[in-house]
């Protein structure tokens, strides 16, 4: 398993040296505009913060809308998954280690229609082989509108 190439994550040792604005940047890609190819581009996620204990990312709502014109519950668990994921990923070393999403809940409690929406990931749970997400979205008012659990099984890749 190899993560995708432009995906810019600092080596475990320089992580403290980074601040989580600087993280986010190296995870929306070169320009900035998301990993090419990849669900997360295609939604539009774009990160804002990210630490090993929280990560924070931003979706439109425009493009992720289901036929009745709110944010589709599909595109928030995308999102929520992704916060996850790459949560776990900074807690590993990704040359030998990586996470990926075993278990996905969510509980979809107000809907949006325009705009954008923010996602925040909080590590509730971090074993040697899996970790646990809580994930809250909210509306531009800072109106929850999703609430979520991820598990992230950690796989050996070298």
């Amino acid at each position: 398993m190899t993560l995708h190439p432009d995906l810019n994550l600092p080596a475990p040792e320089s992580l403290d040296q980074s601040t989580p604005e600087e993280i986010a940047a190296g995870l929306n890609g070169p320009q900035g505009t998301g990993l090419s190819g990849t669900l997360g581009e295609r939604l539009g996620i774009r990160y804002v913060s990210a630490s090993r204990d929280r990560v924070v990312a931003r979706m439109p709502v425009e493009g992720n809308r289901q036929p009745a014109g709110r944010l589709h519950g599909g595109a928030s668990l995308s999102l929520a998954e992704e916060l996850a994921s790459v949560g776990s990923w900074l807690n590993l070393d990704p040359r030998k280690q990586v996470a990926v999403g075993v278990d996905l809940n969510g509980t979809h409690v107000r809907g949006v229609t325009g705009g954008e929406v923010t996602g925040e990931a909080t590590l509730v749970y971090r074993g040697r082989s899996v970790m646990v997400w809580s994930i809250e979205i909210r509306d531009e008012k800072g109106r929850t509108t999703s609430l979520m659990r991820c598990t992230c099984n950690v796989v050996n890749v070298g």
